[in-house]
């Protein structure tokens, strides 16, 4: 049985998928660089939407990028309402994502347990 979506979920979506694609090609903030919009939170009133992104450089330079996406946030939102029909367009918040730093963290700290498990075996 297929997983029944919220309207504020489908929203939230779309706003990714929308964001995502200004970012990649309209923005022209050389602070931003390579990001991706890794999730969208919307509140129940679409007031407000917390956007968690990850950037290519990890947290290196992270407050300039936070502080690009902010000033362009005006912008985002402007052109969202030109893409997205909703009565109420959120503000963007937008938040760093270090889920997947912490997931690599992780990977790689399981991979030298296993290597070291590995390596006393053989000893």
């Amino acid at each position: 049985m297929p997983k029944e979506f919220s309207r504020s979920q489908r929203v939230a979506e779309q706003i990714r998928r929308e964001l995502a694609e200004l970012i990649r090609l309209e923005l022209k903030d050389p602070r931003v660089g390579m990001v991706s919009i890794t999730e969208v939170q919307v509140t129940p009133d679409y007031a407000h939407a917390k956007v968690f992104f990850s950037s290519m450089s990890g947290e290196e330079g992270l407050p300039e990028v936070v502080a690009g996406l902010q000033r362009s946030s005006g912008f985002l939102r402007r052109e969202l309402g030109k893409r997205i029909r909703i009565h109420t367009l959120p503000q963007l918040h937008f938040e760093y994502d270090k889920s997947i730093e912490q997931g690599a963290r992780l990977t790689r700290l399981i991979d030298e347990a296993v290597r070291s498990d590995h390596h006393d075996d053989e000893a």
